[in-house]
């Protein structure tokens, strides 16, 4: 049986990324070219469809729904969306890192470089996908969890 995400792994990936990626922003920032207002906006589409799918899974879970026939979500489909879950929320995860580490960088910077204040709004799109990133696939995998048995009746 796979374990569920969790948290504080996503966290300590997060801050890992955040301070290498700080650390080397500090020394390359005037070597970097500008950031596009939606260089990191690709994780968006993701985490939508996630999101989607999620619903979709969950509600045939619900619906006992579970099993080979058509319109039944096959056991495997269910194993692959963890998966994508499980790896989708490290994408997110480092990627959310990664931009808060510029943020941490370019904040400070705003009042005095022009060049961080033009790129903040880009750093802050990226961060905000990366979120919704993980958010998305924790859903995503909180919705493939098998429904809970009920517990059989002891005869009398």
């Amino acid at each position: 049986m796979m374990s569920t995400t969790r948290i504080r792994d996503l966290l300590g990936l997060a801050a890992f990324a955040a301070i290498a990626t700080w650390l080397l922003v500090r020394a390359f920032y005037g070597s970097l070219p500008p950031i596009p207002l939606f260089a990191g906006a690709s994780l968006y589409p993701v985490a939508a469809i996630e999101v989607g799918v999620a619903f979709m899974i969950r509600s045939r879970v619900r619906g006992h729904q579970l099993g080979q026939g058509p319109r039944q979500l096959h056991p495997i489909t269910a194993a692959r969306a963890v998966a994508l879950a499980k790896a989708s929320a490290l994408v997110g995860a480092a990627s959310s890192g990664v931009w808060l580490g510029l943020l941490l960088y370019l904040l400070p910077q705003r009042s005095t470089v022009q060049a961080a204040s033009d790129d903040t709004a880009g750093t802050v799109v990226g961060l905000v996908a990366g979120v919704a990133l993980v958010a998305a696939a924790l859903w995503l995998e909180h919705c493939c969890k098998a429904p809970e048995e009920p517990p059989d009746e002891p005869a009398l």
